[in-house]
């Protein structure tokens, strides 16, 4: 079977296998790869594919594709959610709550009802999440 997969990786690749195996055999694990071999997976990469290059080759996928230019060497800052405040008026006879729900491309839920049981603000949250996609 590994017969098979070997037969499937392109010569390039196999070539820079070569010489990636030549070098590791000489080093003790962990050494930086000169800048030479990370071009010339960079250069596969752009033809082949960041995957079908970093797997037969034991590269970092991640490391590649930031090589590539394909992601950012820090990752973007994510918008925390906001604060959501349940308040219930305290004379009402039955509780009420308000949920609402702001995406980071500004599309807004607002959830209020007026009952015993609340509704699924989950699966509902879940819903229009998928929505906003």
């Amino acid at each position: 079977m590994n017969h098979q997969v070997a037969a499937r990786v392109p010569e390039a690749i196999t070539q820079l296998q070569r010489e990636l195996e030549q070098f590791r055999s000489g080093r003790p694990a962990r050494t930086k790869l000169p800048e030479s071999l990370w071009q010339a997976a960079v250069e596969l990469a752009r033809q082949r594919g960041i995957y079908a290059v970093a797997h037969p080759l034991r590269l970092d996928y991640t490391r590649l594709k930031q090589r590539l230019g394909g992601m950012p060497s820090q990752p973007r800052k994510q918008n925390n959610p906001a604060f959501v405040e349940l308040l219930r008026d305290g004379a009402a006879t039955l509780p009420e709550c308000v949920i609402e729900f702001e995406s980071p491309g500004g599309g807004k839920m607002r959830i209020q009802w007026k009952a015993a049981v609340p509704p699924d603000w989950t699966g509902l949250l879940r819903a229009w999440h998928e929505t906003q996609g």
